[in-house]
């Protein structure tokens, strides 16, 4: 096999540019033309990358709490895909298509990786050969144009390869240390990126340890510690929600998507049956011919090597493949994108075996496959007809009329333009779904969410009492709960919603926006001038009577300025007027219920009359009697307080009355509620993670959670109460400061729980479970030793020793707790 093997560095980096170029045309060619929106997985990405892209407008580099903020912005996806592509918000603006830019930087980075792998491993021809393949794989050029993962993943994994690749041949310390940055970045992009460089990783580790190399053993040692050093903030601030997702996202999809079980042979030849669709099969079959008639010619002329490289760099290969082939069939959840990162280490074998063609028609073969591929590419992309020669991966863009999610965003707001609010989404559609609401309400600066809600039937109810505004729709519903029909019944039926504006989608079927006929937040804007900035009730409405341990109805009309209402919680407390003993109930929260919009740019001493429609919850406990409000203010910002004035009102507590209807508790009321309830069983939170899950629904940002904390910290601060309102309070704001996955603040409150209920095993356990998560396994142990002295008899303890052991490497113990 005769060719110019020699190319000079300039001639190959300008062939890779125009081959990238004629790459980068056709997508971004594709992306002008297609008019759709993203469905769920891409808009979820999108709303990643609009949180990254909002926090790094004013980053804080030597603010702890910054960073600690900064990886929580997402808890079960790694971040890096999010934080590379947010500075193309900045430099091009927020949209689709400016995010998709990002998919180029990935592209130079596969092309230049494979490039550099034909280089070192065959030659510089094949490595360009390899590279234009690259670009023509249906599997590639699929999922370029797509905003997900697997193509960054692909272009990580092939430059980790690559840069490994470098090492095992050259063997220098700068290359080991740029591999262990390129390997944690791959990890922080995705985790199964493990799946693809574990098996040579292992290989390399283990002929280091077979040969004595203690020189090379101690470089690629250090580059794991580099790649770890990248990673390991992100993992070890989310490390548990990470593996209490982790069964949703694979057993769990793989279960609803009817994979095929791991016992089973199909499982096992997935991959093998996708993967000619992933290349082309003509570029399969045509390259593979190219091998078996070069080992012809070479066997009819009793030459038995094939001489295209040493057997060692074959071998290499075909460790990488096999590790990764087998350890993706492993993972339960199976899709054909999974398995990309190793198309172009396959690209480089498909590139040998064109070039192994010999003989007069040798480049007529090899440019004629490249422009069949050229040719199908086209026409799994662009409506050009052929449809009887594209593959399993065509790919058109939508070029109908655009669809009206920006429209629905945009009417919200007009409507409700002082207010962030909750859209509750009933169908689930590839175009008419959550994430892409909430990602067409981040664009506009976060005022709306979206939010999938009347998922189960018992919480249905609940879901159409805690919201403004739906949508619903006519015809295909997309993939739904059994209980979804429920709550499109309440809402468009139930008299509560009037249709406030509906559209006709591209296929006929209507898309229609319900909202409250009585808001459970509205805001104002008044002339009224205030002789001070101070907050005041202007009016409030309740019945004169109830019974207790039952939601009261009540609204509070306050009036105030922007900066005040804004950064303001109401510390309401209902007190019995005719006793001094501890007979009230809280109805603290902040004013709108939080949702009042923190980006709008309003004159800070504008005048608004904000009206909130709720109930409180007097305790069954309480005794009878009237009882009186007192209000005051607390700036949740500087901490400052003043008493709010309030107009004269009483409320008789009796339990003869008869209970009034009343809207939903509000979601700080219902956190109140739930939160003591820990104290009396560690089988409690199942319940409790329950209804958080629920209401956090309802609070884009989850604020509530941090006025519950705030509200009541200053309570514990400043207010004399018994000690059993002091451990119910303590226990809200612990379980607030877990929800937000504030551990410091956490174990303060647990601590302090443990010193008021010496004898109470569960806030032992419950601060040593906050120990683990912040992985101090001898802090855990200690408390969790106390808890089972207290009670032997509870498993949960049990099982939290086991892993407390298990983290401080007393693997014996660890099993013998855990077995």
């Amino acid at each position: 096999m005769k060719q110019q093997h020699s190319l000079s560095w300039q001639q190959g980096l300008a062939i890779l540019v125009v081959i990238w170029f004629i790459g980068a045309f056709g997508d971004r060619l594709w992306l002008a033309i297609d008019n759709s929106v993203p469905d769920w997985d891409r808009a979820d990405y999108l709303n990643g990358v609009l949180n990254y892209a909002h926090t790094l407008q004013t980053p804080q580099w030597l603010n702890g709490e910054w960073w600690r903020e900064f990886w929580l912005l997402t808890n079960k996806i790694p971040p890096f895909h999010y934080i590379l592509t947010a500075p193309f918000f900045q430099w091009l603006g927020r949209s689709q298509d400016a995010a998709t830019t990002v998919m180029l930087v990935y592209s130079s980075i596969l092309l230049v990786s494979v490039y550099g792998l034909g280089v070192i491993l065959f030659n510089p021809i094949l490595g360009l050969w390899a590279a234009g393949l690259c670009q023509l794989m249906p599997g590639l050029y699929y999922y370029r144009l797509e905003f997900l993962l697997d193509y960054p993943l692909t272009a990580m994994v092939t430059l980790s390869f690559w840069l490994l690749t470098i090492w095992k041949f050259k063997n220098t310390i700068l290359t080991a240390i740029l591999f262990g940055v390129s390997f944690g970045l791959a990890i922080l992009l995705k985790q199964t990126a493990l799946f693809f460089l574990l098996v040579p990783l292992l290989w390399l580790l283990a002929t280091c340890l077979k040969n004595r190399q203690w020189w090379r053993l101690t470089q690629l040692i250090s580059s794991l510690f580099v790649a770890v050093a990248i990673s390991f903030p992100w993992y070890r601030t989310n490390w548990l929600l990470i593996l209490t997702s982790g069964k949703r996202a694979t057993v769990d999809s793989a279960i609803a998507e009817g994979d095929p079980a791991l016992n089973t042979l199909a499982a096992w030849t997935y991959y093998a049956k996708v993967l000619p669709d992933l290349i082309s099969w003509h570029l399969l079959i045509i390259s593979l011919a190219g091998f078996i008639f070069f080992a012809i010619y070479k066997f009819s002329r009793n030459k038995y090597s094939l001489h295209i490289i040493k057997t060692i760099k074959w071998r290499w290969l075909t460790v990488f493949l096999i590790g990764g082939y087998l350890l993706s069939s492993l993972n339960i959840n199976k899709d054909a994108r999974y398995i990309l990162p190793l198309l172009p280490v396959l690209s480089l074998i498909l590139a040998a075996g064109l070039l192994s063609w010999t003989g007069r028609w040798r480049r007529y073969i090899r440019w004629g496959t490249i422009c069949l591929a050229v040719v199908l590419m086209l026409l799994n992309l662009f409506s050009l007809g052929g449809n009887y020669l594209t593959g399993k991966f065509s790919h058109y863009p939508y070029t109908g009329k655009p669809y009206p999610n920006p429209e629905v965003i945009n009417t919200i707001i007009d409507t409700s333009p002082y207010l962030r609010s909750t859209l509750g989404v009933l169908p689930s559609t590839p175009v008419i779904n959550q994430h892409n609401f909430s990602f067409y309400g981040g664009l506009k600066d976060f005022q709306v969410f979206g939010r999938q809600v009347g998922v189960r039937e018992d919480e249905v109810v609940a879901d159409a009492r805690s919201l403004d505004w739906f949508v619903t729709k006519t015809g295909d519903q997309g993939s739904i709960p059994d209980a979804q029909p429920a709550i499109v019944d309440l809402v468009e039926s139930g008299g509560d919603f009037n249709l406030h504006q509906s559209w006709q989608l591209p296929d006929n079927s209507s898309l229609n926006l319900y909202h409250r006929k009585l808001p459970l937040v509205e805001v104002d804007k008044i002339s009224t001038d205030l002789s001070n900035n101070k907050i005041s009730l202007q009016n409030i409405f309740l019945p004169k009577i109830s019974p207790s341990g039952v939601p009261i109805p009540v609204t509070y009309q306050w009036v105030g300025n922007w900066s005040e209402l804004q950064s303001g919680i109401v510390l309401l407390t209902w007190e019995n007027s005719s006793d001094n003993s501890f007979n009230f109930w809280l109805h603290d929260h902040s004013f709108g219920m939080g949702a009042l919009e923190t980006n709008r740019e309003i004159e800070p001493n504008s005048t608004f009359r904000v009206v909130e429609r709720t109930a409180m919850l007097p305790p069954d406990t309480i005794a009878e009697g009237e009882y009186t409000l007192k209000a005051t203010y607390l700036n949740r910002n500087t901490g400052q307080t003043y008493p709010i004035d309030i107009p004269p009102v009483t409320l008789e507590i009796t339990n003869n009355a008869t209970a009034k209807p009343a809207p939903e508790l509000d979601l700080v009321t219902q956190l109140r509620a739930i939160a003591p309830k820990m104290a009396d069983s560690i089988t409690a939170l199942e319940p409790i993670f329950a209804q958080t899950a629920r209401i956090n629904q309802y609070d884009g940002r989850q604020d509530y959670l941090r006025q519950t904390e705030l509200a009541l910290s200053y309570r514990l601060q400043h207010g004399v109460v018994s000690s059993q309102h002091r451990l119910d309070w303590l226990y809200t704001v612990a379980l607030s400061q877990v929800l937000q996955q504030d551990v410091d603040g956490a174990i303060a409150s647990f601590n302090q729980i443990t010193e008021l209920a010496p004898q109470n095993p569960y806030g032992y356990a419950y601060l040593a479970f906050v120990y683990l998560y912040d992985w101090q396994p001898q802090a855990a142990t200690k408390e969790l030793n106390i808890a089972a002295e207290l009670n032997p008899n509870i498993p949960e303890v049990k099982t939290l020793q086991g892993v407390a052991a298990l983290m401080q490497g007393n693997l014996v113990k660890a099993w013998n707790l855990l077995k």
